[in-house]
This record gives structure tokens, sequence and C-alpha cells, in this order.
């Protein structure tokens, strides 16, 4: 059966290397402490987050806004500075991936008139680099940046489908299957057969797995090896949804589109 599996065994803990910066980690701590769900923090909140003491959350605090990446409102509570968004700035304008993808993903959306996504694994989670929305946006909540489960996802199940099955065993050990709507598929059999079937046909497709009423299909952008650095889907509200008319021709699109931006195989 598919999930039994053995998983990779663990690997060695980095942060155990003499090459391991502490400090660096506590500072991204506090930067990483700034989720969203709140806009501003006091001291005492952004040491209870992170685990320091109040005397270290100082430190680490100044130090951060006095670079420019915190700022401190007048009721002296801590938030997010626009400076920040340099690094979004560098990382967009020095991927190849998504200097690849920006034309292609302009393109799709012109012949699709829904939402385009190029995204990108993290960890067990994909990451949202680049969003091209259209006047029938379904979702206005996900943004550059947005993070969701690659397990519930149809760009996340494109990509895992790439990989081997000791990683993706890795990948779900570590992920946690959660139901975010009445239709979340959290079976880990079920998540293996859907996988073996995205390997057959080349392109994922959920519907209602992780937002209700949304209709996502997507295909892997594959490297020079066949692995998947990425993903391009195809997100369409249900109202808006004719499987006998939409999901072969967005497989199709996708699919072309996906193979137009993958790196060349090494034979």
């Amino acid at each position: 059966m598919p999930n039994s599996r053995p998983s990779r065994k663990a690997a060695a803990d980095p942060t155990a290397s003499s090459l391991y910066v502490q400090s660096v980690e506590k500072a991204m701590k506090v930067l990483m402490a700034f989720d969203g769900s709140q806009r501003n923090l006091s001291l005492s909140e952004i040491a209870n987050l992170t685990g320091m003491d109040l005397s270290s959350a100082q430190r680490f605090t100044y130090t951060l806004a006095t670079l420019g990446y915190l700022k401190k409102d007048q009721g002296k509570k801590y938030e997010l500075s626009p400076k920040l968004l340099d690094f979004t700035s560098h990382y967009l304008q020095s991927s190849d991936l998504v200097n690849r993808a920006g034309p292609y993903l302009q393109q799709l959306s012109a012949e699709t008139e829904e939402a385009t996504n190029l995204t990108v694994m993290d960890d067990v989670d994909i990451i949202f680099v680049l969003r091209i929305v259209s006047r029938h946006v379904f979702n206005n909540s996900v943004i550059a940046g947005t993070r969701l489960p690659a397990w519930c996802t149809a760009p996340g199940m494109a990509i895992l489908a790439t990989y081997g099955d000791d990683e993706v065993n890795d990948i779900f050990d570590r992920s946690q299957f959660i139901k975010h709507t009445p239709a979340t598929i959290t079976d880990r059999g079920r998540l293996w057969a859907n996988l073996e079937q995205i390997r057959e046909q080349r392109y994922a497709h959920t519907e209602d797995q992780y937002f209700y009423g949304d209709v996502s299909t997507a295909s892997a952008i594959l490297d020079a090896h066949g692995r998947g650095i990425g993903a391009v889907n195809v997100a369409v509200s249900r109202s808006r949804w004719v499987a006998e008319r939409d999901l072969r021709r967005y497989a199709d699109l996708l699919i072309s589109t996906a193979s137009s931006i993958s790196s060349k195989r090494r034979s």
C-alpha cells in the first residue's frame, strides 16, 4: 500500500553546526513574530512569541528598528517596515524561474480570463511568488508571499508528484492533515492514490480542498532532471466551473505552459 512506504531517515540537525549563527536566528524570529494575525506587537508580546527574555527581545527589536526593518508607532508598539519588501523585489528580479515564467503566465491569464499563479515549494508548503488576477478572481486574500500546505493544493500535489516516494513520505510526516473544508482529503492512502494519478496524467486537480468553492488545476515546472521546481495553476470559482468544458482545456493549457517554462531534460 502507498501509505506503508518508509520515510527517509532524519537528516543531521544543521543548527548543531559551528557555522550556525544563533543571533541571526533570533533576529529572524523577531521578524517572523509578525505573522499577519496582528498588525503590531508590543515588546512584551514579541518576547513571549519568540521565547526570548525581555532584555534580548529589546536588543534585537532595537537593532531591527535602527536598520529600518521595524518601525514603532506612537503607542510604542512595533510593526513591519515597507523596507522588508526590498527582499521580495530582489527575489523576483533575480529569480530565473520567475523571469522565465512571467510571459507565459500572462499569456495563460489572457487565454483563460482566470487567476493564474506561479508557486514554489518551501519545506512542506507552497508559496505564491507570482500571481495574475482577473476580474473573475475568486480570492483576493491570496497574494505573492501567501503560504499554503502542499498536500491539499493542486500546485503542491503537482510538485510532490515529481518527487521520490521517500521524500513525499517525509513531507507528509511533517505536515498537519487538517480539514480546511468539509471536502478536504486527509486520508494518506487517498492522497497517495491521487499522486499516482497525477504522475500519469501530468496535472493535478483539486476542488474545495483548502478554500471552499475553489477549483484549481496545476502542472509542475521541471528542472533538467525532471524534478519539480515550481508549478503553474489556474484557480476558478465553482460558480464559473463547468467540468465538461473546462477540465481538459485547462489541463492541456497548463501542461503546455509548464513544459515551455521547464528546463530541457538532460540525456
